[in-house]
């Protein structure tokens, strides 16, 4: 058993006959791909991001696209994954489209031969690193920052780069006090950790860190943000800064800071599994998701950061080039270059040299 909420939403079932228009600049046959959709009526996704801020992306597409019943399943990034195996193995009804975090698992599913080819007519408006072979699309554009408590944590102490912070977690103050994301259990902490690993020369200076430190690892951003503001953790890392720079808007124990050195980009990784039920509306809600109206929604209500650039707002691709500059922007590429530490040989050996350092008690 999985646990799972379910978010359903569905809007004036067939209140008019003209079901929905073809939008603006797209080829006159979509028509055929919104008619689909409207027999089908409903649509599944299985994600790992916040109900919360999936609601409005579903009350805006359902404003477009009428009469489809968008049922999101909101489940962390590694039961998305399992979920997924273990129902597509047992051939039974699963997801129609796959959105997580955790761009590593989503690639091996993609790349497994789980993903529908599709090229999206919003493709070209999107960076090149972020789609692959016509099969996963990056969606979002979100910094992994470091995360502090403001009023423990003197203005002059926050570290600026990595190195910084390495450094910084080996006072005597932050021993027991530091966390960040559980590498065992969280997809999206174990594909930060290794593009750290590869990004950092001096990776292991980290992980020595955290182990001087005793850092106490978590599951969830939430759990990790709830620590920091309460002070039981003075210091977090990694933390997925979309979260953290909403949170900071309104608690004023959070400071959030993206390091100078380089900042690690994730984007969420959207396919349309290729033995959906549902694929016409399938393929009007990733369409949807990488419009301009969609991401519109993801930057100023959903708050996951755009990645069009054409996008304006605080949370945007745009806006986060320009504080952190262009050259420190580290995005993770949708592609599967990213799953050479899901082998299970360098699986197994990231996490016991993890272990040896940054794990020892």
């Amino acid at each position: 058993m999985f646990k799972k909420s379910t978010l359903a939403v569905a809007a004036s079932l067939f209140a008019s006959a003209a079901f929905a228009q073809v939008p603006a600049g797209y080829p006159a046959d979509y028509q055929k791909l919104i008619d689909g959709a409207k027999k089908e009526g409903k649509l599944v996704v299985y994600g790992a991001t916040d109900s919360k801020a999936t609601q409005p992306l579903i009350k805006e597409f359902n404003a477009i696209y009428p009469g489809i019943t968008v049922e999101y399943n909101d489940m962390n990034s590694t039961e998305v994954y399992n979920r997924f195996i273990s129902e597509a193995a047992a051939g039974g009804n699963t997801a129609d489209v796959m959105w997580s975090s955790a761009m590593d698992l989503q690639m091996r599913l993609a790349s497994d031969g789980h993903a529908l080819k599709y090229k999206s007519v919003e493709a070209p408006k999107i960076p090149g690193w972020a789609v692959w072979d016509d099969q996963a699309y990056g969606t979002t554009f979100e910094p992994a920052a470091i995360v502090y408590n403001k009023r423990l944590v003197d203005a002059k102490e926050v570290p600026q780069t990595h190195a910084d912070f390495a450094k910084l977690i080996q006072q005597p103050k932050f021993k027991d006090k530091v966390t960040t994301y559980d590498i065992e259990k969280s997809g999206v902490g174990f594909m930060f950790m290794t593009q750290d690993a590869k990004e950092n020369p001096k990776f292991i200076d980290l992980e020595n860190a955290f182990g001087v430190a005793k850092v106490r690892v978590q599951s969830s951003t939430g759990t990790m943000m709830e620590r920091i503001s309460s002070g039981e953790n003075l210091i977090g890392y990694n933390v997925l800064g979309s979260y953290a720079l909403v949170r900071a808007k309104t608690d004023p124990s959070i400071g959030v800071m993206l390091p100078k050195d380089y900042t690690l980009i994730l984007s969420r990784v959207m396919f349309i599994n290729k033995a959906a039920k549902n694929v016409n509306a399938a393929k009007l809600w990733l369409d949807f998701m990488l419009s301009h109206r969609g991401q519109t929604v993801i930057a100023n209500e959903s708050k996951l950061y755009a990645i069009r650039a054409d996008v304006t707002g605080e949370t945007t691709s745009a806006d986060l080039i320009k504080q952190i500059g262009k050259d420190n922007v580290k995005p993770v590429p949708v592609h599967p270059i990213i799953l050479q530490f899901l082998g299970p040989a360098k699986r197994m050996a990231f996490l016991k040299q993890w272990k040896e350092t940054a794990g020892k008690k």
